[in-house]
C-alpha cells in the first residue's frame, strides 16, 4: 500500500478511542489540570490542550512536568489522573457527534470494526459503555498494554489487524492525533486524520486522508469498496 485510496478493498476499520469515538479531549485535560492542582501545581487548560499529541500517559505526565519545570512522582500522578478521569467520564462523557451513524454505515456494509488505543482496555470499555457504543466493539478492544508498545510505533495496529484476521492493506485506521497518524504511517496502513479542529496540524503523507466531521467519514465509507471474505 503506497497511498490512500478507496479503490482498494476495506475489510476492517480500526478506530482510536479517546477523541475519535468519544468526545473525551476536554474532560481528559480537565482531569490533567485537576491532577496537577492536587499537587499544588497550576497548569493552564488551553495550554495543555494545545500541547497534547497523544501517546503513553506516563510520557504525557512527564512532559507536562518538564514543561512546568516541576518534579513530581509519576507513580502518584498516574493513579490520581486515572481516578479523576474516570469520575469526569461518569459525569459528562458523550460519543463524538455523529460517530454512531458512521458505525451503522460500516456495519450495514459488513465491514469489521475494532478499537486500538494507547489506553488500558478497562478505560476503553468504560468510555464505550458510557456512550452506548460498546455493542459495536464487544471483544474487539486492543490496548497498547497488550503489546507493550505505544503509538506511534506500528505494533498495536499490526496486532489489531492480526486479531481481526484482516491483512493490513485491507484496514483503515482512524485517529485524531498526529502521533496516532504516525502510527498508521509506520504500519503502512491507510489512515484518516479525523479532527474537527480546522487549525489542528496534520501530517502530510500519501497514506493519510483528512476528515473534519463524522458526516464526512460516513459519506466516505458509504462509497467504499468492501473486501469479500474468502
Amino acid at each position: 500500500m503506497e497511498h490512500f485510496s478507496l479503490d482498494e478493498p476495506i475489510a476492517c476499520v480500526i478506530f482510536d478511542c479517546d477523541g475519535t469515538l468519544v468526545d473525551s479531549e476536554q474532560l481528559s485535560h480537565q482531569a490533567l489540570v485537576a491532577t496537577f492542582a492536587s499537587f499544588g501545581v497550576a497548569i493552564d487548560l488551553q495550554e495543555s490542550l494545545d500541547h497534547f499529541e497523544g501517546g503513553k500517559l506516563t510520557d504525557v505526565l512527564r512532559q507536562t512536568c518538564e514543561r512546568y519545570a516541576v518534579q513530581l512522582p509519576i507513580d502518584q500522578l498516574e493513579p490520581r489522573y486515572r481516578t479523576l478521569c474516570h469520575q469526569l467520564f461518569e459525569q459528562s462523557l458523550q460519543p463524538t457527534a455523529g460517530i454512531e451513524e458512521v458505525l451503522k454505515t460500516l456495519a450495514s456494509q459488513g465491514i469489521e470494526m475494532c478499537v486500538a488505543s494507547n489506553g488500558p482496555t478497562e478505560k476503553m470499555a468504560h468510555a464505550l459503555t458510557l456512550t452506548g457504543l460498546m455493542p459495536y466493539f464487544e471483544n474487539r478492544l486492543f490496548s497498547a498494554f497488550d503489546t507493550n508498545s505505544w503509538k506511534p510505533a506500528p505494533d498495536l495496529l499490526h496486532y489489531a489487524a492480526m486479531n481481526m484476521a484482516c491483512p493490513s492493506q485491507q484496514c483503515i485506521f482512524i485517529d485524531d492525533t498526529n502521533r496516532g497518524i504516525q502510527a498508521g504511517i509506520n504500519a503502512n496502513m491507510r489512515t484518516i486524520h479525523f479532527n474537527a479542529n480546522p487549525n489542528a496540524l496534520t501530517t502530510t503523507h500519501p497514506l493519510v486522508h483528512r476528515e473534519y466531521s463524522a458526516e464526512g467519514l460516513r459519506q466516505l465509507f458509504s462509497k467504499a469498496y468492501v473486501a469479500i471474505s474468502p
